[in-house]
């Protein structure tokens, strides 16, 4: 019987300065190892090893593998517990004892440097200082006494060593130069590329799309080349990860992807993977240099010496035997289409999704590989921009989410049954798994049909919606007849018409809020109260709403919260009691309610108590505005009208009167009063206007005397002048000719005529002067009017 197989998690490795994440797996024929980030196996066989190590680090212990190829793995995340498990493992498993290695610690920077296969390890007296696996080396250059070392560079290790430098003193004994054979020694396991020999396959003007161009491939034993007019790359074989052979969806072109790890590098763009294009139309045929038995033994006879075929097909053979890995191809997977291809975009490139048997790739910008195994869920979305087409996105562990939109609804059944099939996690089923179907995405231009609310509408009803101090209480019902006083507790926008209560006490309905409203012209006292707002009191004796059972609950323990919780704020009490209510059973939970039902029926009887009685409140508001709509009512009528003016306050229906009769009479009695102290407010208003009327009659009639005295006396004495006049002219006329008596006569004529055409002059300017008196008159009276 075999023996246990034992797996590790959370173990590192080193690869060229950086230490990868992963799975370390031990089987009795192989040693496992699986990279957590870039997903690639690393598989030893155990009769390739050739020796053990422990290594003591700090806090762990690591564990060095040196195969006998020469080739050296170290392994670290090892526990305390783990070592003697891995001991004993080694032991019955693979005849092998682990021994601790010791390492030297004092810090010196001379010894000796020793090869041991592809591993240059230097030692301080005799004890192994560090080592450095010669495959990590990019170039080697020498001087007088001196070796340089160049390293490739890892984009993921903190620090990165560049360069080491050894010095070599010169042998004294005469033969090869050190310097030299150190060099030789270091170029025969260091990984330089160097383009030596002949290419073992050379395919010209190939479209690659990343990086973008057309490019003479040249393949090597240990390297191939990228051969372009602008850029040359060169490709360790060593790097390559793993082969993609995609069908394209239009059925006439192919996708080769080769995936990189580390990336080749262009300035500071990182190429993780390189994506070729074929025409299905291109063929090649060619005959590789290899000998029968190099096929046999190095090559295993995977591959004959000649090839022809389509030119995806020879390349992704060649590259498959080189390379030592698998060409991934579509499964059973067939979209809408006819092929694996769906088409879709990826932010702002569009591009295919081909999904795998173990994960998903998208085409081609960026490229991106996504396996199963780093998959937390995946979701389908109803598309931003149409509703013909929906979105998929793929949530990784790590937190990060791909999201490929624009797909078409004809792809969702089949993808939808392929992610069933591979058993991952669909986000969106809510609670219950249950399955989402191809309706969840139907034509939601088709009345009825809208099947994102449907399911909306069925994941809300899934959920708890048991709590109360959220929910309206739907079992408090308002007697009837009282609708309108819940409304103006409850509704701020609440508007009640005369027209809502009839006078048999019987509720009429509502007039709609769109009606138009009565319309007249607002006096100044009015247009300057409206301006105001008025705040809307409380009635008192109102009685108060009760609390739910949750509140009675809440209050009670609110707490038994604080002190189970020290430190919470006060929005997150309110949180934790909406967790706990819902943790109780049903049996706590109707303690409670029986308390609420009791208070809310205590509540419905006071709500009665209360209409029976009538608010005292609403009716000492009534007499307020009744009192103040008096004092609008009563304003003082014109001068001269003697009729009296009523606002529009009192012109009511009958309508408004209350339900009741004793409401009836005590309002008519009310409106009696209101009437008499306005008619005794006229009565008054006249009489002090009648009194001021008089004593301005008196004031114009006394100016309209002393004019007139005025008047008279100027005439008497205009009439005295005459008459003076006229004597001296008699007294004249005894002296004077008859020609003189004649000329007189002509001008007494001249002064009657003048005379007589002034009076009707005088008789207009009297009409005038008594005209403007009268208005004079008027205006004074007006002016007493506005000071009273």
């Amino acid at each position: 019987m075999g023996s246990i197989d034992l797996e590790f998690h959370d173990i590192s490795s080193e690869v060229k300065g950086a230490m990868c994440h992963g799975r370390l797996k031990l089987t009795d024929l192989h040693i496992v190892f699986k990279n957590s980030k870039t997903g690639k196996v690393d598989q030893l066989s155990v009769s390739d090893v050739e020796l053990a190590n422990w290594l003591k680090l700090v806090g762990e212990w690591g564990i060095r593998l040196f195969l006998k190829n020469g080739l050296l793995y170290r392994f670290i995340g090892f526990k305390d517990a783990e070592k003697e498990k891995i001991t004993k493992f080694f032991r019955t498993a693979y005849k092998l004892d682990v021994h601790d290695k010791e390492l030297s610690l004092k810090g010196w920077n001379w010894g000796t440097a020793k090869f041991l296969g592809s591993v240059l390890n230097f030692e301080v007296n005799n004890v192994t200082a560090f080592e450095i696996p010669l495959n990590n080396v990019s170039q080697c250059t020498t001087g007088k006494n001196e070796v340089t070392l160049e390293f490739h560079q890892n984009d993921d290790a903190p620090v990165s060593l560049l360069e080491m430098r050894y010095h070599i003193p010169s042998s004294e004994l005469a033969g090869d130069d050190p310097v030299e054979a150190f060099h030789a020694q270091v170029m025969k396991q260091a990984s330089v590329i160097s383009v030596s020999g002949d290419a073992i396959a050379i395919f010209r003007e190939i479209h690659i799309l990343t990086p973008r161009g057309r490019y003479d491939i040249k393949i090597f034993p240990t390297f191939f080349q990228l051969h372009g007019k602008t850029f040359d790359y060169k490709v360790p074989m060593s790097t390559v990860i793993r082969l993609f052979l995609l069908p394209h969806k239009d059925h006439r072109q192919h996708f080769l992807v080769i995936s990189l790890d580390p990336p080749i590098k262009q300035g500071q763009t990182r190429y993780h993977y390189l994506v070729l294009l074929f025409n299905q139309d291109e063929d090649i045929s060619m005959e590789l240099p290899f000998t029968e038995e190099e096929i046999k033994t190095k090559y295993d006879g995977k591959i004959t010496k000649e090839l022809s075929g389509p030119t995806y097909e020879v390349l992704g053979k060649i590259m498959k035997v080189l390379v030592n890995r698998k060409i991934t191809t579509p499964g059973s997977f067939v979209g809408h289409s006819g092929t694996a291809a769906i088409s879709c975009s990826y932010k702002a490139a569009a591009g295919y999704i081909y999904p795998l048997d173990r994960g998903f790739i998208y085409i081609h910008k960026p490229p991106i590989h996504i396996r199963f195994e780093e998959i937390s869920c995946v979701n389908f979305a109803r598309g931003g921009g149409t509703n013909r087409s929906f979105d998929f996105e793929i949530e990784l562990k790590n937190g990060v989410v791909n999201t490929f939109s624009n797909i078409e609804k004809e792809e969702y059944g089949k993808l939808y049954d392929f992610i069933n099939a591979k058993k991952l996690r669909v986000k969106n089923r809510g609670k219950t798994d249950a399955n989402v179907t191809a309706e969840d995405f139907g034509d939601s231009d088709e009345e009825g049909n809208d099947a994102y609310l449907a399911r909306v509408k069925r994941e809300g009803e899934e959920k708890d919606v048991s709590d109360e101090d959220e929910s309206e209480d739907e079992d408090f019902k308002p007697p009837a007849g009282d609708t309108s006083e819940v409304d103006d507790e409850y509704d701020s926008n609440v508007q009640t018409t005369e027209s809502e209560t009839g006078s048999d006490g019987e509720k009429k309905e509502k007039k709609p809020k769109k009606e138009k409203k009565v319309k007249y012209k607002k006096s100044k006292s009015d247009h300057e109260s409206s301006k105001k707002k008025k705040r809307k009191e409380k009635d008192k004796n109102k009685p108060k709403r009760p609390p739910t059972a949750y509140m009675l609950w809440f209050n009670d323990s609110r707490e038994q919260i604080k002190s189970d919780n020290p430190g919470i704020s006060f929005t997150d009490i309110a949180k934790k009691g909406g967790e706990l209510w819902k943790k109780l059973s049903s049996k706590e939970k109707e303690v409670w309610e029986n308390k609420a039902n009791a208070a809310k029926e205590e509540y419905q009887k006071a709500m009665k108590e209360y209409i029976a009685l009538g608010s005292s409140f609403a009716g000492e508001k009534s007499e307020k505005t009744k009192k103040s709509k008096s004092k609008l009512s009563v304003s003082p009528s014109k001068a001269g009208t003697g009729t009296q003016y009523k606002s529009k306050e009192f012109i009511e229906d009958d309508d408004s009167s209350s339900d009741s009769d004793a409401d009836k009479k005590e309002k008519k009695s009310t409106k009696s009063s209101i009437k008499k102290e306005a008619q005794s407010n006229t009565e008054s208003s006249e009489s002090d206007i009648d009194s001021n009327e008089s004593e301005k009659d008196k004031k114009v009639h006394e100016a309209k005397s002393t004019k007139k005295e005025l008047y008279n006396e100027n005439k008497k004495s205009n009439k005295k002048k005459k008459d003076e006049s006229e004597s001296s002219e008699e007294e004249e006329e005894g002296d004077d000719t008859d020609d003189d008596k004649s000329r007189r006569g002509k001008r007494k004529k001249d002064e009657t005529s003048s005379d007589e055409d002034r009076k009707p002059n005088i008789k207009k300017k009297r009409e005038e002067s008594s005209e403007e008196e009268e208005e004079d008159s008027a205006g004074s009276t007006s002016a007493t009017d506005d000071d009273d």
